[in-house]
């Protein structure tokens, strides 16, 4: 079964940021998430229980809710500013 994806507002504004390339990227490892929440390469963060993806020099951190089958995505920035 798949996940439900949710872009809380705060990742909604750094989607309207991207365009051309990255943006399809952006897109298709969104879609990516619904069917597997951990992907290779997503690593656990200690600090908020969330996950983090790569995609490119941006990271995109999100949390994943098991028994509701939903994932919430809350950021979507460059490496040097998604973790301030």
């Amino acid at each position: 079964m798949n996940y439900q994806i949710y872009l809380l507002p705060s990742a909604r504004r750094d989607v309207d940021c991207f365009r051309g390339k990255l943006f399809d990227r952006l897109c298709e490892a969104i879609r990516r998430l619904a069917k597997n929440p951990r992907p290779f390469g997503s690593q656990k963060l200690t600090d908020d229980g969330g996950y983090r993806i790569r995609i490119g020099d941006y990271r995109m951190l999100y949390r994943i809710d098991d028994k509701g089958k939903k994932v919430f995505v809350y950021k979507i920035r460059h490496r040097r500013e998604v973790y301030k």
